[in-house]
This record gives C-alpha cells, sequence and structure tokens, in this order.
C-alpha cells in the first residue's frame, strides 16, 4: 500500500515538474522577446541621452543625478526610458507650463480662447503653442513609460522563469526520491509477506 501511494504521489509530482518546465520555457521566451522589442522599438527613435554640452548640467541636481549615468548613450532599455521621460521631458515641460499640467492649460486655452478674435491674440497664441508642446511631450513620456512598463514585465518573467525551472529540478529530485522509496517500500512488503523459512 506504501508503494503505491508513493508511485502516485511521485508521478503526480513529474507531471508537476514537467508543466513548471514548460511555464519556465514559455516565460524565458517572454522575457526574451519583450526585452528586444523594447529595446528595438527604443532604438528606432534614435533618441541620445543628455550630456552636459546638450543640457545635462542646467538640469536640477537630482534629475541630474537619475541622468548622469546614461550621459550620451542611445536611449535602448527601459530603465533610460523612464529616466528620460520623468528627469529630462518631465523638467523642460514644468518648466515651460510653471508646473501647471496639459489639462489645466488646454483647460485654459479653451475658456480664454474659443472666440476666433481672441484666438488670434498674442496671449491666446503662446497658450496655444505651450497647449501644444505640452501635449507633445505627454504622449513622448506615455509612450516611453510604456516601453518601461514592458521592459519591467520583461525582467519579471525572466525572475519568474529562473523560479520555475528551480522548482521543477527540486520537484525532478524529489520525485526520483519518491520512486526510489517506493522500490525499497515494495521490496519490504514482499520480504514481509515470504512465509518463515521460505527460500527466496
Amino acid at each position: 500500500m506504501r508503494a503505491t501511494f508513493d508511485k502516485l504521489v511521485s508521478w503526480a509530482g513529474l507531471l508537476l515538474a514537467v508543466v513548471l518546465l514548460v511555464a519556465g520555457g514559455l516565460l524565458t521566451w517572454a522575457s526574451m522577446f519583450i526585452g528586444n522589442e523594447v529595446h528595438d522599438q527604443l532604438s528606432e527613435q534614435n533618441i541620445t541621452m543628455p550630456t552636459n554640452e546638450t543640457g545635462l548640467a542646467d538640469l536640477p541636481a537630482a534629475d541630474r543625478a537619475a541622468l548622469d549615468q546614461y550621459a550620451g548613450d542611445q536611449l535602448t532599455t527601459g530603465a533610460q526610458a523612464k529616466a528620460y521621460a520623468d528627469h529630462y521631458i518631465l523638467v523642460h515641460m514644468n518648466e515651460a507650463s510653471s508646473g501647471q499640467t496639459y489639462s489645466e492649460v488646454s483647460g485654459q486655452y479653451l475658456q480664454q480662447c474659443s472666440d476666433p478674435e481672441q484666438a488670434a491674440t498674442e496671449t491666446c497664441q503662446k497658450l496655444g503653442g505651450l497647449r501644444q508642446t505640452l501635449f507633445m511631450g505627454d504622449t513622448l513620456r506615455g509612450l516611453l513609460l510604456y516601453g518601461y512598463a514592458f521592459a519591467t514585465i520583461g525582467v519579471i518573467a525572466g525572475y519568474a522563469a529562473i523560479a520555475a525551472f528551480v522548482a521543477a529540478g527540486l520537484l525532478l529530485v524529489l520525485v526520483a526520491l519518491g520512486f526510489w522509496h517506493s522500490r525499497r517500500a515494495g521490496e519490504a512488503a514482499v520480504t514481509e509477506a515470504k512465509p518463515v523459512g521460505a527460500l527466496g
């Protein structure tokens, strides 16, 4: 009875190990696919991270520190995309709008410049230009932060793949021990069932 139970548990463990191996393979593929896609899509934008000569030195200290490690590199990773979006584009947007968001500036434009005569004034022209600048900045930031989000998902998938492979390895060791124990239990049961003095 014990031998049969050990075999059932061992077969179940083997099946689970196979599932984990398949999951690990799929997660590895997902991680590599996402990583390659993020790299390729960001590379196509041909964005060079700022240097001291191209505006890095003019940024606030915290933003400069976040970007300094990437100075002069081509933007190709999720981490670079987040740094560029949050510490370069956003800084310039806030500087241009005195900290106002696109929604706030757009609301002012719609309220003050809905009349064609007002829209032609210098104030509305400037407000319209700022509105367009913030819209483009938000769009670019959003795309870069999507790249960062997908890159993060790829990294998580990579770690999950490692965990799946480690768990599958441990299960295979336990399965091997289970089958070994089942065999020993079966041999012990046969020995106990033999009459005293019976020949092997």
